[in-house]
């Protein structure tokens, strides 16, 4: 009969994983002078070490032999480069790109495997702990100003892509003509632009008003009839799955405070549309630059296409490299996914662009 725990293979990665944001965090608390901070990353690097030591722990009882934890010295190098060179809640945020959530696996194995009472409240505790963390860095980037570095990315990497596809298509209409291809790459990266802010503009303004003209709502409501506003909140927590009777004692507790209660009943955001329209819009923006650059420098558009494809792709390799590096995962896996996605969609561009040429015999 074979005893052997069922989580003795993952747990040999699991300590691996623990000890390195262990370490990790750690180096980041000894490089910032934020004493806030410091504190906020100390405590997490202990709570790293004791999930660490679970792991640890239940390896040995089955016999089984702990991994030794070889910290990754460039990384931690280059981590505190960063930490010396920039706000040290940027190097958080980048952190944060295209690392797979821990408490996503450790929830798995939660619910799948077979646990003891015992095993199964401890990895209870370190999901708990898991989400805390991500909870407490959202609230230290959200009030330094740093909430969407993630989103930047994205939007650069959407107008890079996109526009890439773009001009490798123009290329291959307009051979002989880089500067068509340039003016057009650029209207097209404007317009992509523009049209992501507005609409970012759009959707927080709305959003706004929306939230505006229902607290208006349910002020006037509390006025002329404070029952009905304590009975809409009790219908919603009802509809959300409360059982009617613990919905009637809060919703009846609430009534006597129509701030609370409106508070609860309107969805509020404090994200600023002029903020978000100039985020998105600049984020895709500095995006086109790349693929763009090359046709208004080159003498046609093949060898600007050369240029071209080589900007994009040095411009998604550096930030593969930095979400891989900063985020512990594969560089290159990060790396060929970034690329191979872009140029992906430049060749598909180039061959409709041939297609059209064929078809209506473009060609200047």
């Amino acid at each position: 009969m074979n005893n052997r725990h069922p989580l003795c293979d993952q747990a040999r990665d699991f300590f691996q994983g623990e000890m390195n944001d262990h370490i990790t965090y750690r180096v980041l608390a000894e490089r910032t002078r934020n004493a806030r901070l410091r504190t906020l990353l100390q405590r997490i690097a202990a709570v790293e070490l004791r999930h660490a030591g679970f792991w640890k722990a239940l390896l040995e009882q089955n016999g089984e032999p702990v991994p030794e934890v070889r910290p990754r010295q460039v990384r931690l190098w280059f981590l505190g480069l960063l930490m010396r060179l920039v706000n040290p809640l940027l190097v958080i945020s980048a952190l944060e790109l295209g690392e797979a959530a821990a408490y996503e696996t450790y929830y798995r194995v939660w619910k799948e495997a077979d646990l003891g009472d015992e095993e199964r409240e401890t990895l209870r505790g370190i999901i708990v702990d898991e989400l805390e963390h991500e909870s407490s860095f959202q609230r230290e980037k959200e009030a330094g100003g740093f909430s969407n570095i993630r989103d930047f990315i994205l939007g650069m990497n959407d107008g890079l892509v996109e526009i890439l596809g773009a001009v490798t298509g123009l290329s291959a209409a307009y051979p002989g003509n880089p500067l068509v291809v340039a003016i057009s790459g650029l209207i097209v990266g404007v317009a992509g632009a523009l049209s992501m802010g507005i609409g970012a503009f759009i959707s927080v303004r709305s959003q706004r008003q929306v939230n505006e003209a229902q607290q208006d709502r349910m002020q006037i409501l509390f006025s002329v009839s404070p029952d009905r506003a304590e009975a809409e909140f009790r219908e919603r927590l009802v509809n959300n799955g409360l059982p009617e009777d613990i919905s009637d004692e809060i919703s009846h507790k609430l009534g006597n405070n129509p701030e609370t209660l409106a508070s609860l009943l309107i969805e509020k955001s404090d994200e600023n549309e002029w903020r978000s329209a100039f985020f998105t819009g600049g984020a895709y923006l500095f995006g086109v630059a790349f693929p763009v650059l090359p046709y208004f420098l080159a003498d046609n558009s093949r060898h600007a296409l050369i240029g071209s494809v080589l900007f994009a792709g040095l411009a998604l390799t550096s930030v593969g490299t930095l979400i891989s590096v900063l985020s512990g995962i594969n560089l290159r896996t990060k790396v060929l996914e970034m690329v191979g996605s872009g140029l992906a969609a430049a060749g598909l561009a180039y061959l409709f662009g041939r297609l059209i040429q064929v078809l209506f015999g473009v060609e200047i």
